[in-house]
Formats: structure tokens, C-alpha cells, sequence
């Protein structure tokens, strides 16, 4: 019961949506904008001639291997930065300066740096995901109750079990805000980077079916199969978040 009513509030809301939409359509009698019945037969159409799962599968490994590269990249660098002073003050005005700068603003030179090939939108997704993760690490590392690092060390903890078994750990949740903060960037880039760059991808076909005879009906269908993936994304690092594993912090 609890879940229902977790669940009918935005359902209704996403209802009452599609049913202004489908009015809106029927009392303008527009012949361009589709309706959502028109934006079902298009999404079915994609699905069943395949075009459907191939634009999915590229967007999502493109967005893989960037974020997984943004981890590896930006979890270690953070803790570094978290735990040494000198290496703070020497990284963070970089990184405070490269992160504001939009992801989408290095589309000219990702292309000249490496084409129009699946590299490029890669490393948009990379510098897309990367920053919020190394900052909110550092942070992590820079918020852990001091209390914690005083009772390891008069126990004649090690430094290297100190960093395992206590830093590590007490980041942990805030290491995930940064990825799931990270994901959803990255997603929104490869779409973005996809519309100029490839010739596939969940963005690519939403500037093909406009180019191909305006089929507004395919780009709206794109753009829902856009948000349906993004929010089943967020869900999952939702999940993640609420591990106990995750909530150490706050759980002992």
C-alpha cells in the first residue's frame, strides 16, 4: 500500500499530461505536431523494424565507457585531494575553473581532436561526469567527523587501514551523490554530442527523423525514450544510495 501511494501522485500527473497534450492536438487540428497515439505508432515502428534498440544500445555503451572512466579518474583523485591540503589548494581552482565550462561547449574541439567517430562524444561524457564526481569526493573526505580518524589512529591503526576501512568508507555516500549526479550530465551530453557528431544514437535519431520528411512523430518519440532511460538511470543510483553498505556514515 505504501508503494501505491508513492506511485499514483506522479502517475496521475504524467496522465493528466498526455491527456492536455491529446487535446491540445485535437482542438488545434494541427497537421504537424503529433498526438500521443501518433507518438506510439512511431515508437512502435522503431521497435519493431530494430532502429529502436540499435540508437539505444550506442548511447548507452557511449555513456558507459565515459562514466566508467570518470570513476576511475575522478574517485581516486578526489580522495587524494580529500586527504592532502597541498594537493587541494594546488587541483581545485583548475578544477573550479574547467567545470562551469559546458561539456557542449567542447564539441569543436572534440571533433577536431578526434573526429566523428565514438571517441568524441566519449570524452564529452567524460568531462561531463568527471567534475561533479571529484568535487563532491573531496568533500566527502573534507566532511568525515574527525571523531573517526582520532579513535583509528589510537588504536594504532595504519595509515594504509586508516584510508581502507575508515576515509573510504565515510566518503562512500557522498562518492555516489557524485556519480549519480555525474550519470545524469553524462547522459544529457551524449544526446546533445549524438546530434552532431555520429550517425547513431538516441540523438542522432532525433535530428534524422526531422531532417527525413519531418517525422515529428519519431522525435518526440525519441525524446520520451530519452526521459524513460534517464529516470530508470536516476532510480538505479537511487537504489545504490540506499544500500547500507552505501549509508555507513549515517548507519553506525
Amino acid at each position: 500500500m505504501d508503494k501505491l501511494h508513492r506511485i499514483w501522485p506522479p502517475a496521475l500527473l504524467i496522465a493528466l499530461l498526455i491527456g492536455t497534450w491529446h487535446v491540445a492536438v485535437v482542438q488545434s487540428a494541427s497537421l504537424i505536431f503529433p498526438s500521443p497515439a501518433q507518438v506510439l505508432a512511431g515508437t512502435r515502428e522503431l521497435a519493431q523494424n530494430g532502429t529502436l534498440w540499435q540508437h539505444i544500445g550506442a548511447s548507452l555503451m557511449r555513456v558507459t565507457v565515459g562514466f566508467l572512466l570518470a570513476v576511475l579518474v575522478a574517485v581516486p583523485t578526489g580522495l587524494w585531494m580529500g586527504r592532502v591540503e597541498g594537493v587541494y589548494r594546488t587541483l581545485n581552482p583548475l578544477f573550479q575553473i574547467l567545470r562551469p565550462i559546458s561539456p557542449i561547449a567542447w564539441i569543436p574541439l572534440a571533433i577536431l581532436w578526434f573526429g566523428v567517430g565514438d571517441v568524441a562524444p566519449v570524452f564529452l561524457i567524460f568531462l561531463a561526469a568527471v567534475f561533479p564526481m571529484i568535487v563532491q569526493t573531496a568533500n566527502g573526505v573534507h566532511t568525515i567527523e574527525q571523531r573517526y580518524l582520532h579513535a583509528a589512529m589510537n588504536f594504532g591503526v595504519s595509515r594504509r587501514k586508516l584510508f581502507h576501512q575508515v576515509i573510504v568508507p565515510a566518503a562512500l555516500p557522498d562518492i555516489v551523490v557524485g556519480m549519480r549526479i555525474g550519470l545524469g550530465v553524462a547522459w544529457l551530453v551524449v544526446v546533445a554530442a549524438e546530434m552532431i557528431v555520429r550517425n547513431s544514437g538516441l540523438g542522432y535519431l532525433i535530428i534524422d527523423a526531422r531532417n527525413a520528411g519531418n517525422r515529428y512523430d519519431l522525435v518526440l518519440a525519441g525524446m520520451v525514450i530519452i526521459g524513460i532511460i534517464g529516470l530508470l538511470l536516476d532510480a538505479a543510483m537511487r537504489r545504490l544510495e540506499g544500500l547500507d553498505s552505501v549509508r555507513w556514515r549515517y548507519g553506525r
